[in-house]
């Protein structure tokens, strides 16, 4: 097929690498350069990066309204869309023979919206999937063609399932595009939205039971990572486990493990400030924890 693909983060670019084994990829859409690292030169998604790696002509317009008759010129079978980050508009959404497929992350109508991997941990869902969905004017709202559920782990955090979710999603999408399944109404109930996390979400409240405190470290991890304060040091927690333990909330029972309002949660893994993120034992040999975390 003659295929546009559309994405912009890491996480689309196990999709455009199958998508390119497979098809005839005509133009990848991804979003702007942005300023990065400590020059701040604009640098390219990292959708960007591969296409061009892998010769495939790249736009990266701020916007597609005004921009519908290009997309048209390309004649494209189908648009495979993930992870892209702007509006599609109508005349986008019509213009491929076999219209734009969306891959997200989450068994839809659970978790429509910007985070959803982020969400499901936070929450404590057991399970999440992807569903290849037939992409409308609303914002997830479209009939899903192809759907397959995975458990949450115990210990997972989004960016582990980020990346199992990413290359499950370069599997089916190949499935979904050789066969064309029915497409199926998502149903009117069970309807939730991932917002895009705010940074505010980030710092732990000790006070909260275990179970809140180890979904909001692993759910948060590896961006924008949870964080508490180790004396004058903020300390991002990045990996965690509910353990046995009880103490007064954010106090440090042994080793990296923390007293919460209930219960207790060990940390796996952790990351100073301006240092890479290390196990407890390396990183209890360079600092000296207080009695209680804040």
């Amino acid at each position: 097929m003659r295929v546009v693909f559309m994405g912009t983060p890491e996480f689309s670019v196990p999709v455009l690498e199958a998508l390119a084994a497979k098809h005839e990829v005509v133009c990848v859409y991804s979003q702007p350069p942005r300023p990065a690292g400590r020059g701040k030169k604009d640098r390219p998604s990292p959708v960007q990066a591969r296409a061009e790696a892998l010769g495939i002509p790249v736009r990266h317009p701020v916007r597609l309204r005004g921009m519908e008759e290009e997309f048209v010129a390309l004649d494209a079978d189908v648009a495979v869309v993930v992870a892209y980050g702007l509006i599609l508009p109508q005349a986008v959404l019509d213009a491929p023979r076999l219209g734009c497929l969306n891959i997200h992350a989450s068994l839809l109508p659970r978790w429509r919206g910007a985070a959803p991997i982020h969400r499901a941990i936070l929450s404590g869902d057991a399970q999440t999937g992807i569903c290849i969905m037939q992409m409308e004017a609303g914002l997830d709202t479209g009939p899903v063609r192809l759907a397959r559920a995975v458990p949450i782990g115990a210990e997972e955090t989004t960016g582990e399932l980020h990346d199992r979710l990413s290359a499950m999603g370069a599997e089916m999408i190949l499935e979904a595009l050789a066969t064309m399944p029915t497409a199926v109404t998502q149903p009117e109930n069970g309807v939730t939205y991932a917002a895009k996390i705010d940074k505010a979400e980030a710092r732990i409240d000790w006070s909260q039971p275990a179970e809140v405190v180890d979904r909001q470290i692993r759910g948060l991890s590896p961006f924008p990572g949870a964080w508490c304060m180790a004396g004058g040091e903020r300390l991002k927690l990045l990996g965690s486990r509910v353990v046995d333990g009880s103490g007064a909330p954010g106090q440090v029972l042994d080793g990296l493990t923390i007293a919460c309002g209930t219960g207790a949660v060990e940390v796996t893994l952790a990351q100073r400030e301006g240092k890479r993120p290390m196990r407890p034992e390396e990183l209890l040999r360079g600092i000296v924890l207080p009695e209680r975390l804040g």
